[in-house]
């Protein structure tokens, strides 16, 4: 059990992050359910090691957590290939008319779905850089690999996300020629 100083620490420094570690655990094991109760074991584990927290990037360290326990809870859950690899231009207008919240609406599930079928480690990668904001030295430090892998894992699964999306764009030009 934490120190009343070590708590309040705990939830001024780590607690702010809760959302980014819901978000990550959502979009690596795509429920949920699933991401809420590992998000919440994870903020336990982070919350029992605090002590060991010895200032840095909270923000990275308390991801780092939520990674590997959602890893944990696929390794344990799940047969899926965990070695397998994975831009957003969606331009919304100044005034949003139904016609263009529809439109807008429909290329964000679009998005959310192409994102649905890039392996883990690709929408790992994809959700802590364009979602979380994450520099290229925090996803390496979250996910434990060199900053090249990171910038190489983040280009294919950029590209890999284009060609999901590509195929339906190519079919909406021709039906509108």
């Amino acid at each position: 059990m934490l120190e009343p100083e070590e708590r309040e620490r705990f939830e001024r420094v780590g607690m702010p992050h809760q959302d980014a570690a819901f978000n990550l655990a959502r979009w690596l094991l795509r429920s949920r359910v699933d991401a809420e109760d590992v998000t919440q074991e994870a903020l336990i584990r982070a919350y029992r090691f605090f002590a060991g927290f010895h200032g840095g990037d909270a923000r990275a360290w308390l991801l780092q957590i939520v990674r590997n326990a959602c890893y944990t809870w696929m390794e344990k859950n799940r047969a899926v290939d965990l070695t397998t690899e994975f831009n957003e231009t969606i331009h919304q207008p100044g005034t949003a008319t139904p016609e263009t919240a529809a439109m807008a609406a429909n290329e964000r599930e679009r998005l959310m779905k192409a994102l649905e079928l890039l392996p883990v480690r690709s929408r790992e990668v994809i959700v802590l850089r364009e979602l979380e904001g994450c520099s290229y030295k925090e996803i390496a430090a979250i996910a434990a690999v060199p900053i090249g892998t990171v910038m190489s894992t983040l280009a294919r699964a950029r590209e890999r996300l284009l060609e999901i999306l590509r195929p339906a764009t190519a079919k909406e030009v021709r039906r509108e020629l």
